[in-house]
């Protein structure tokens, strides 16, 4: 059994020997010994389940019908009407996504800011999230929770990726609404950016476990910089983007917390040597205590401002410059 032991903060074997053998390339995140590693099966669920919904709202949307009886023309402009049916697309000129129309978005659930602060309909913050636009739309999202969603689980367990991602997923909403008033919102990208923030401080609150710590660190920096670069483009939420990665990366200090090296070590000692090093260290419990005031200040303020209708625009004359910059080749109108 000894050989087949890894060492805990070089992410490779040990030999037998006392030596551990070199990390495989690309280990970044390693599972230890004495860890559970879960079977996941929530990430898979949940990407079913917004498979599913999608085609619920493509059948409530009806193209042919609709089109049949709209003043704008017949049935023949849905998108592949002859083989899909009923559940044809929208006119690529109404949605490029392939997917439904508004109208039958804001029917199901569709974050709408007239709706939950007038019409005290607060449930729009959490539908939202399992709702999307189209088939490319809804694509893009699910492969990356297949992504980043897999490895989380199966190292933490469906319970608090669960709860991460549907929390970071209502952040994202609250933080949209109160920056955009004129538009729909629908999508789980504030979700999956919940995970990414999770996966920042994961790594943070858990240095000591890394082999390749700078490696690590600036694979996954390049990736947050580059899906927050995309959100500056227009017609894309980035405020859900920013407000489920502030959520995740509060949550992960909170839910990720792991043993450090020197705890976990005891596994490769002799049975008759006591080893006293705590589980966790003293800057793991001040980042969780932090992070959990910060995270339930965020919410109360975010939440009490959305609900007394106030526009975050007024207060912040730039913000909107995080959502979509204006340049020679696209304006950012409202």
């Amino acid at each position: 059994m000894a050989a087949a032991r890894y060492d805990v903060e070089k992410g490779g074997r040990n030999n037998g020997d006392g030596k551990p053998s070199p990390p495989p390339p690309g280990h970044l995140y390693p599972q230890r010994d004495g860890e559970r590693e879960w079977v996941p099966w929530l990430v898979p669920l949940v990407v079913a389940v917004n498979i599913v919904l999608f085609a619920v709202a493509m059948y409530v949307n009806n193209c042919p019908a609709h089109a049949a009886s709209s003043r704008r023309g017949g049935a023949g402009s849905c998108v592949a009407r002859g083989f899909l049916h009923r559940f044809s697309f929208q006119p690529l000129s109404e949605n490029p996504l392939l997917g439904p129309s508004s109208a039958t978005l804001q029917k199901l659930g569709a974050l709408v800011w007239d709706k939950v602060v007038r019409e005290h309909q607060g449930w729009r913050l959490v539908t939202c999230i399992w709702l999307h636009a189209g088939v490319a739309h809804l694509l893009a999202n699910m492969i990356s929770l297949v992504l980043i969603g897999l490895r989380l689980e199966q190292q933490f367990g469906y319970v608090r990726v669960g709860i991460i991602y549907l929390v970071s997923g209502v952040g994202g909403s609250v933080l949209s609404s109160l920056f955009i008033r004129n538009n729909i919102s629908v999508g789980a990208s504030g979700a999956l950016f919940g995970l990414l923030g999770a996966m920042l401080s994961e790594l943070f609150t858990n240095w000591t476990i890394y082999a390749n710590k700078a490696a690590a660190l600036v694979t996954l920096l390049v990736v947050i910089a580059i899906n927050l670069a995309i959100g500056i483009l227009p017609h894309v939420d980035n405020f859900a983007h920013i407000g489920g990665f502030l959520t995740g990366f509060l949550l992960g200090f909170v839910l990720l917390m792991r043993p450090h090296y020197g705890w976990m070590q005891r596994y490769a000692l002799p049975s008759d040597v006591k080893y006293t090093t705590k589980k966790y260290l003293a800057y793991q419990w001040a980042l969780l205590a932090v992070a959990s005031v910060l995270a339930v200040i965020g919410f109360a303020v975010g939440l009490g401002m959305l609900f007394r209708g106030v526009n975050a625009n007024d207060h912040c004359g730039w913000c909107h410059y995080l959502s979509c910059v204006p340049t020679s080749r696209w304006s950012c109108g409202k």
